[in-house]
């Protein structure tokens, strides 16, 4: 019996189906993905929870130093800003007159109780006052520290806040120094004013507490001098003997990272240590924790969910294995039905179990698929009609290439290169052209139009199944926007006749080398012709010829003006300018020769001809010209460059009797395009002729 056969007999059997050698291995890989997935999640989440509660933590901290060292630097500021007023309220004269200046600073100026002592020395270095807790004292009792303050004051011109002076606790101070002068003029004399380390305006101790045993604050010197600490024991020792924060004080001493700055967080094995400094005076507040103290908590909570994630396990696994069995019975139907489809098998005969949940949906899928899949067969029968259909009947070639293979290849396109309908159909690109280095200067020139215009339009030269010289138009398009990788749509049109006619030797007399647009001169010649079949053709007067123009349409010519076409000749080359000039040729051509003709003037002047047209679809045709120049961005060395295009239109009636006229008409309509901002369309009627090219030259340039 085949295993399709023992298959249907177990379908067609009553009763619960024995799970197979797969079934028990898939149940026992399942159970061992639940015990090992439930393992690593819950440690994958007890890890997440602790770093959680470190991240937490070193942004407490390093917020909490910052904001003290910004307290700190505070205070210092306040600090100078009132001695800073204690300075205003000295005068020059009170340098030379003691008792004024006893008195200044003893009754007269408030914000001197501020500080704990007052110096104030004249310019010479003479101390005239020295004030300690409100009395005068001798100057030779002066601390050295303290008088070297004062003569760096008087020798730079500018405020000092001392490094620490004192070697005990209790006398330990910072003294700040303020010079004085009169406006921008030299300095006179300096006034000091000392803060006790610890008294309000600098250290109090109550910053330092309450203290905790697993976390403490201190403040401490560039040095390493402690200078405020939970334990008072430690107040002027070395930050070197502290736990946790000395490593961290020697590694940012040998980085030798500036004080001031956003606050930096370091973690220990056993301490977070977070530091933030302020340049004046050169002070660090640091934060050290001791983690395993701050995560006790944490690590019990996570006991707990270790032993809630093993129960969960074991009850999953038991549920899981039970389930497992149940869902067995249908999924081996399902599994012998899919089977029998793979088999190919008739779909109309395959029997479906009809189950609910996963298999049910299971099920659905199956037969929605199957409904799917013959859909898409129909669509894909069509969809390859239509484009065959598209292929063979299109007047113009059409080929699809990727990464050099002919995907594609159109009837028409197969007839012009003289090869059969199928002949072509996946071979290499090359076989197109007559040698290597041709086919190898197309991808060449390919690639670098694709890079400067996004798309490919020009003349090629393609060798016929015979041998012989195939030329046509050739724009080429990526099936993505600018990825010829992903590969390109190639139309052709057949130019060999046109390009046989360029070779006589009035065609070169009549038409432009660079754009291939017909010259100016010739451009006279065929408008004088066509003017003068309108003049034949003209109405009885000048007013029914001017409403014909305006509805029935006589035609329209259009002079085109490039706006900002210097800047491509000056930053990228006239190479890039003459590749400019080739594009917009190009463009002006293949939209409008299937209702007109264009021409050449000279330099980046253009016309359009539109024979027949309407005014109003000739501006709208002005205004669809215009939009194509503006949203082509080329791209020349690396750079590139929008363009604009200014167009006058002009309606070709019968009040236009000579081109002279139609091509003043036609150039005051783009100067008054140009002159209303560029890059616009401006319309004239013969009636508005009456201002001259003089009175344009009487203007000014444009």
């Amino acid at each position: 019996m085949t295993p399709l056969e023992r298959a249907q007999a177990q379908m067609d059997a009553p009763g619960w189906l024995l799970p197979g050698p797969l079934v028990l291995r898939l149940m026992l890989a399942a159970l061992l993905a639940v015990a090992v997935s439930g393992g690593l999640s819950a440690w994958l989440a007890s890890r997440a929870s602790e770093r959680e509660a470190v991240r937490r933590l070193v942004d407490q901290q390093t917020e909490e130093v910052e904001v003290m060292a910004r307290l700190l630097a505070s205070k210092i500021e306040q600090s100078q800003k009132v001695l800073r007023t204690v300075a205003e309220g000295i005068t020059p004269q009170m340098l030379s007159s003691p008792s004024s200046l006893h008195w200044l600073l003893q009754q007269g100026l408030p914000a001197v109780q501020f500080f704990d002592s007052m110096q104030v020395a004249r310019q010479d270095g003479e101390l005239r006052v020295n004030l300690h807790s409100g009395r005068l004292e001798d100057a030779a009792n002066l601390d050295p520290a303290e008088r070297d303050a004062l003569r760096r004051t008087l020798s730079d011109g500018k405020p000092l806040v001392s490094e620490l002076v004192g070697a005990r606790t209790t006398g330990a101070r910072v003294v700040f120094t303020m010079p004085l002068r009169r406006e921008e003029g030299p300095v006179l004399g300096v006034v000091a004013g000392a803060l006790k380390l610890h008294s309000q305006g600098l250290l109090p101790p109550s910053m330092t507490s309450p203290a905790r045993d697993d976390s403490r604050l201190i403040v401490f010197t560039r040095d390493g001098t402690i200078l405020a600490h939970p334990d008072a024991q430690r107040i002027l020792g070395s930050v070197r003997d502290e736990p946790g924060l000395g490593p961290v004080y020697a590694q940012w001493l040998q980085q030798a990272q500036p004080v001031a700055g956003r606050g930096t967080t370091v973690v220990q094995p056993a301490h977070i240590v977070s530091m933030a400094g302020m340049p004046l005076p050169q002070w660090l507040v640091a934060r050290v924790t001791d983690s395993s103290a701050m995560l006790a908590p944490l690590e019990g909570a996570q006991r707990k969910v270790w032993w809630l994630a093993a129960a969960v396990m074991g009850a999953s696994m038991a549920l899981l294995a039970v389930f497992t069995l149940w869902m067995a019975q249908p999924l081996a139907r399902l599994c012998q039905s899919a089977l029998q489809l793979a088999q190919g098998g008739r779909t109309d005969s395959i029997v479906w179990p009809r189950a609910t949940g996963e298999v049910g949906v299971l099920v659905q899928v199956f037969e929605g698929q199957v409904q799917h899949s013959a859909h898409e067969r129909e669509q894909r029968a069509q969809l390859e009609g239509q484009f065959q259909a598209i292929l063979d009947n299109a007047s113009v070639g059409i080929v699809i290439t990727r990464q050099g293979l002919l995907e594609v290849v159109g009837r028409q396109a197969c007839q012009m290169l003289g090869y059969g309908a199928r002949e072509l159909q996946g071979r290499p690109a090359r076989i197109l052209y007559a040698s290597d280095e041709d086919y190898a200067r197309l991808g060449a020139r390919v690639q670098a139009e694709f890079v400067a215009h996004g798309a490919f339009d020009g003349d090629v030269c393609f060798m016929h199944k015979d041998g012989s010289p195939v030329w046509a138009r050739v724009q080429g398009r990526g099936i993505q926007a600018h990825d010829i990788e992903g590969g390109t749509v190639w139309i052709l049109e057949d130019m060999t006749a046109a390009r046989e006619a360029q070779q006589q030797q009035d065609w070169g007399a009549t038409h432009d080398p660079l754009t291939q647009l017909c010259n100016r001169e010739a451009f006279v010649q065929r408008m004088a012709v066509l003017l003068a079949e309108r003049s034949s053709r003209a109405h009885t007067s000048a007013l029914a010829a001017m409403d014909a123009a305006e509805t029935e349409g006589d035609g329209v010519m259009l002079f085109l003006d490039l706006d900002h076409f210097t800047v491509v000749n000056d930053v990228a080359g006239h190479d890039a300018g003459d590749d400019v000039l080739r594009h917009v040729a190009r463009l002006l051509e293949s939209q409008v020769r299937q209702i007109g003709w264009a021409a050449r003037l000279g330099g980046d002047e253009f016309a359009v001809v539109l024979p027949g047209c309407s005014l109003a679809r000739g501006r709208a045709l002005a205004e669809q010209l215009r939009a194509a120049v503006q949203t082509w961005e080329p791209s020349y060395q690396g750079r590139s460059f929008t363009l604009g295009v200014s167009i006058g239109l002009v309606a070709l009636d019968a009040s236009l009797q000579d081109v002279p006229s139609l091509l003043n008409a036609a150039d005051m309509a783009c100067y008054d395009a140009k002159r209303a901002g560029r890059n616009r369309v401006e319309t004239r009627h013969a009636r508005d002729a009456s201002v001259t090219s003089s009175g344009r030259m009487a203007l000014g340039p444009v």
